[in-house]
Order: C-alpha cells, then sequence, then structure tokens
C-alpha cells in the first residue's frame, strides 16, 4: 500500500547541444542512474573528467526545480532515468598542404534527467 499521495511525482529536465561527445557523457552518467540525489552530487563532484560539470548542473537544477515548484525535498528524491542522445556535428575545415582540406567534426549531445520522489511501502499484516 502506497502512503501519501504524491508518490509518484517526477521532475524531468533537458539541456540540448552541450558541445562533447556522447560516449563522454554516457560514461559519467551511467555511475548515478539509480542513485539518490545527494549520492549522485556526491560521486559527481568527485569525478575526474569535465563531464561531470554539465551533468552536475542538470541534477542541480532539476531537484531545486522539484523544491520549489513541487514542494519535494531534495533527500526524497532520486535518479531514475538518464538519457544521453547524440545531437548534431558542428562542421569544420582543417587546412592542409598544397591547397588540401580536412573535415573537423565536433558532436554535441542531448541530456535528459528525471528524478523522482522515492515512493515508501507499507506492509499489510
Amino acid at each position: 500500500m502506497k502512503i501519501g499521495n504524491d508518490s509518484n511525482k517526477e521532475v524531468k529536465i533537458f539541456v540540448k547541444n552541450i558541445h562533447m561527445s556522447a560516449y563522454k557523457l554516457r560514461r559519467v552518467v551511467n555511475q548515478i542512474r539509480g542513485h539518490s540525489y545527494g549520492e549522485a552530487v556526491m560521486i559527481l563532484e568527485f569525478m575526474p573528467y569535465r563531464a561531470c560539470y554539465p551533468v552536475l548542473k542538470l541534477v542541480s537544477n532539476a531537484a531545486e526545480n522539484a523544491n520549489h515548484k513541487m514542494g519535494l525535498r531534495k533527500a526524497d528524491l532520486f535518479v531514475s532515468e538518464v538519457k544521453v542522445d547524440a545531437g548534431s556535428f558542428a562542421k569544420r575545415l582543417r587546412l592542409r598542404a598544397q591547397g588540401r582540406n580536412y573535415p573537423i567534426h565536433k558532436p554535441t549531445c542531448h541530456i535528459t534527467i528525471i528524478l523522482k520522489k522515492k515512493s515508501v511501502y507499507k506492509e499489510e499484516l
């Protein structure tokens, strides 16, 4: 039996066109999937990757939105779903010898994070 009527509330937040490879971001977000908000922030602060910074900003922003708009406590939230999708490539040209040029592809990606409230179950006797 679920206690409370707001046990299925969720906060969905996304950001588009981050100038970073989706492969590098997936390495980071796979570590926080399923963890509570506090654990996810701690993991992101101590990982040595540059990709942690935009994910940390996004998780913190989602928790603030849940607190401000829905009245949910940060301690009650957990990361239920994290998705990183590849975006478009910014295409540039590198000038080379003898009038040639080589293409440079600068990748972008999109991040979607869903925070849900931890549901509390009561055992029936």
